[in-house]
């Protein structure tokens, strides 16, 4: 009980900003004297400072409750196919530090390893903190991942298999280590620091060089029993479909990646450049090109019938869109919308799910990666 009482308190000291312990024990109905020694305890943990005096109602002015910001760090990790990021972030997620590598094709797991470790040591390097205060290493990764071990199983887009990430950085910095699908990871990153409406379950779908999704119900992610919940990019919306990365025919993503609209707008429109990018397309698109329009408006209604069969599966009260994909933005998400509108069951489907694109840029990933410590920390 005191465990779960520790959790509320620190939980209501970071999501109030500001909060003085009177108006915890109002809110939270647990007793003052049990407020005044938790909270003691989270100050001498330096995870919460006192702060400013409060505004008086009558009696003596409060003295306020706030997070320690400083008080520990988390290192982020976002592993991609191309390239790895990494930061070293407080606990509000304010970022202090960056490091990256870059990431050739066809490249050895060793090799990798090697990257991902050079930039944990450019961090930890560039950062003037004591490594003490450091709670952990979080590591995004793209593909299947075993979070028990922190192993990665298999990354279509690199070819990578069996990696053992976290068993590689506890052993050569000596630090706890956390490793995650990049997806549900952007999920915990969207949930921490651009999630301005709590809500139950929520979900971010990932739209880029691949499809995936993370789903967090009463603030847990989900994984599943093999840990493969969220590959919505690999489920099955053409049986006549391209064949897909992964072996199959006709997987979501084979529709809506920046390789698959490329794909799309070489086969219909004839005087496409043979070295189309997606990002060229967006650009044609912006300056009125109506063949581009419509390869971009087309994405869209294929994106709306892929939401709409997750919603329909899993429910979700909110969902944010994510991914480079949905840096075209101002032309599919009207088309997503309306598709989602005409398409899902129920009327309360349309009124009440909410549907939105990620505020965060494209520090999601390694702010998701470092949230992986804070929502083992708050949670």
């Amino acid at each position: 009980m005191k465990s779960v009482n520790k959790t509320t308190i620190l939980n209501k000291i970071r999501l109030s900003g500001s909060i003085s312990r009177a108006d915890i024990a109002k809110e939270t109905g647990i007793t003052p004297p049990t407020v005044s020694s938790i909270v003691k305890e989270l100050i001498d943990e330096n995870l919460v400072k006192e702060s400013h005096i409060g505004r008086s109602t009558g009696g003596r002015k409060p003295t306020l409750l706030q997070l320690k910001e400083d008080g520990y760090y988390v290192i982020g990790i976002d592993a991609g196919s191309k390239i790895i990021k990494g930061i070293v972030c407080d606990l509000v997620g304010q970022i202090h530090s960056r490091a990256e590598a870059e990431i050739w094709p066809n490249i050895t797991k060793e090799k990798f390893l090697d990257c991902l470790v050079t930039v944990v040591e450019q961090l930890l390097t560039k950062d003037q903190h004591d490594t003490g205060k450091v709670l952990g290493i979080g590591v995004a990764m793209h593909g299947v991942i075993d979070i028990e071990t922190g192993t990665s199983l298999s990354s279509v887009n690199s070819g990578l298999i069996n990696v053992p990430i976290k068993q590689t950085l506890e052993n050569k910095f000596g630090l706890p280590v956390k490793v995650e699908n990049n997806s549900r990871a952007m999920a915990l990153g969207e949930f921490w620091f651009g999630n301005e409406n709590a809500v139950k379950r929520f979900a971010v779908i990932n739209i880029g060089r691949g499809v995936g999704s993370g789903l967090i119900v009463d603030n847990k992610l989900i994984h599943g029993a093999q840990g493969v919940t969220g590959e919505i990019g690999h489920t099955t919306i053409s049986l006549e479909g391209e064949r897909c990365s992964c072996g199959n025919i006709g997987c979501f993503e084979t529709f809506v990646t920046g390789d698959a609209i490329v794909r799309r707008a070489k086969r219909m429109i004839p005087t496409a450049p043979e070295n189309l990018t997606a990002e060229e397309v967006y650009r044609l698109a912006k300056q009125g090109e109506k063949q581009y329009i419509h390869i971009l408006e087309e994405t869209g209604r294929l994106i709306g019938i892929g939401i709409v069969n997750f919603i329909h599966t899993v429910n979700p009260d909110k969902i944010i869109l994510s991914g480079g994909v949905m840096k075209s933005k101002e032309i599919i998400f009207p088309i997503i919308k309306k598709t989602i509108h005409e398409r899902v069951l129920i009327d309360k489907l349309r009124e009440e799910t909410i549907i939105e694109v990620s505020k965060l840029g494209d520090d999601i990933t390694v702010l998701g990666a470092a949230a992986l410590w804070l929502n083992d920390l708050f949670y």
